[in-house]
């Protein structure tokens, strides 16, 4: 009896302690926050909206941004600002640009996985990554290699899908989409072969998964206030995420010293691959770009280059099926466009200039971008007290993020149509049309405007054009709810289950 009440004792002991800080965490949200201040943005709530919603967390923040276009979350130490104020957004990523950082909150959270790398860091280091990433990217030598890699791996996808088409499989497109998007990120971006697609290399998927689970638990922080004392403990969600994380970084050390004994023995500096362009400009400074540096630059490029094109791509092939107009109206396109006896003839057609030809599939892969933006919520840090264009006082160390998921449904932005996926909207007179990067946000704007941009639209192309070309894709289960998961990343949760009808020649 005597040890069941010193079990009891020391559980009322923690749940009282745990009492107390969750009333002194509401103290210090609601102190000193200027709640009922009409220059400050309205109060929707606090942080712990964002947790209580977490599973439908944009929706959330979609329902406030249609009756505030710029409003507050309170937090302990500051506002956590949201606009979908085009205007807001061009204040904080380019005509204030310095003034608004990634701050060390968002360093904080990310920089166990991350680092020093571009997505991160701030002041000289982003510039000097930035202006390497900018000159590789502008590089013909990088663009046809890149291209060649795209349209190699389309082959083995299509070949892939054939197969499960012809024994009337269903077939997880997402799944496989990430591993052409990681094959060929491996391939440009470190001259390395994964092979996840053929299935012959168990460490690719193995990264995959790790890589994918380091991700979401990164983004888990954002909303668990415990997640500090977590990782102090080792316990929890933070335990997990230090032994993904210790795989992760182990995982791209290898593959940069592999890379480094390859160029030491074939002793020839003209490279095609980002890794060995950067391998070659280390020499240059070796004790800033020593391996860790290295490391994070290309964990970052694998963020960029893996997730955003599959997980675009996915959300693609899911709003053909709901609209399967849309996907014979791109089909008939590509037949109008692009020949080919084979499917390696064929692919190999895809080339720029047929690329450039085909303004409704890009139509169609923007309009998916709208309302499914790789990246649905982003921002930046105020480093100084500041007055948005809109009119609202922001306070040195608030956060002030722009959705990118709420945006692409707004009738005040998009019209009353704002919700429906209609390419049309992107066309004049049959040739697309672009629209301003701080009301079509999915790729940035500012100085920090994604440098991989035409690169991934090329890639999604090339996949595209090759898949719908030999196939008709519809949902398995056409009353399943497809949903997300809430990461850096607009990810389709419990993957995209197709069935793959082969199109007559």
């Amino acid at each position: 009896m005597e040890f069941l009440y010193a079990i009891f004792t020391i559980l009322a002991t923690l749940l009282l302690m745990l009492f107390i800080c969750f009333l002194a965490l509401l103290v210090k949200i609601f102190t000193g926050k200027s709640i009922k201040n009409p220059k400050h943005p309205p109060v929707a709530g606090t942080v712990l909206n964002l947790l209580l919603n977490f599973n439908r967390l944009y929706e959330y923040l979609t329902e406030v941004a249609e009756k505030h276009q710029t409003f507050r979350l309170l937090a302990q130490d500051q506002s956590e600002i949201y606009t979908t104020d085009a205007r807001n957004i061009q204040h904080i990523l380019k005509s204030s640009f310095d003034m608004y950082t990634k701050g060390q909150y968002l360093q904080g959270i990310a920089n166990d996985l991350f680092g020093q790398g571009i997505f991160v860091v701030d002041g000289v280091n982003w510039k000097q990554q930035r202006k390497l990433a900018s000159f590789e990217f502008s590089t013909r030598m990088l663009r046809d290699f890149s291209c060649d890699i795209f349209r190699k791996n389309a082959v083995k996808l299509i070949t892939t899908v054939s197969q499960s088409s012809m024994a009337n499989d269903i077939i997880d497109i997402q799944d496989l989409l990430m591993k052409y998007s990681l094959d060929s990120i491996f391939k440009v971006g470190f001259g390395a072969d994964l092979n996840c697609m053929e299935g012959s290399n168990s460490v690719g998927s193995t990264f995959i998964k790790a890589f994918d689970d380091t991700t979401s638990l990164i983004y888990w922080r954002y909303i668990d206030p415990t997640w500090k004392v977590q990782r102090l403990l080792n316990i929890g969600f933070e335990a997990s995420l230090a032994k993904n994380v210790k795989y992760v970084h182990r995982f791209v050390q290898e593959v940069i010293s592999k890379k480094r004994d390859q160029m030491e023995m074939q002793q020839n500096n003209d490279k095609e691959d980002i890794l060995s362009r950067f391998l070659i400009e280390s020499k240059k400074d070796p004790d800033k770009m020593n391996d860790q540096y290295l490391r994070d630059i290309i964990l970052n490029f694998i963020l960029a280059g893996k997730d955003t094109t599959a997980n675009t791509l996915s959300w693609f092939f899911y709003m053909l099926c709901k609209n399967p107009q849309v996907q014979e109206r791109i089909v008939q396109e590509i037949r109008e466009t692009i020949e080919g006896n084979s499917i390696d003839e064929f692919v190999e057609n895809t080339t720029d200039e047929a690329l450039e030809k085909m303004h409704y599939l890009h139509a169609a892969l923007s309009e998916t971008l709208r309302l499914y933006p790789a990246v649905p919520v982003d921002g930046r840090c105020a480093e100084a007290d500041d007055i948005l264009p809109d009119g609202y006082k922001v306070k040195k160390g608030d956060n002030v993020y722009y959705i990118a998921y709420a945006m692409g449904r707004m009738t005040n932005i998009w019209g009353h149509d704002a919700k429906d996926f209609k390419p049309e909207r992107w066309l004049n007179n049959g040739c697309f049309q672009p629209e301003s990067p701080f009301k079509f946000i999915a790729f940035h704007a500012g100085p920090r405007i994604c440098l991989g941009k035409d690169f991934a639209y090329r890639q999604m192309k090339i996949a595209s054009i090759g898949l719908l070309r030999y196939f008709r894709f519809k949902l398995a289960d056409e009353k399943r709810a497809v949903a997300y998961i809430p990461t850096f990343t607009l990810h389709v949760n419990g993957g995209l289950h197709l069935l793959a009808i082969s199109r007559p020649d």
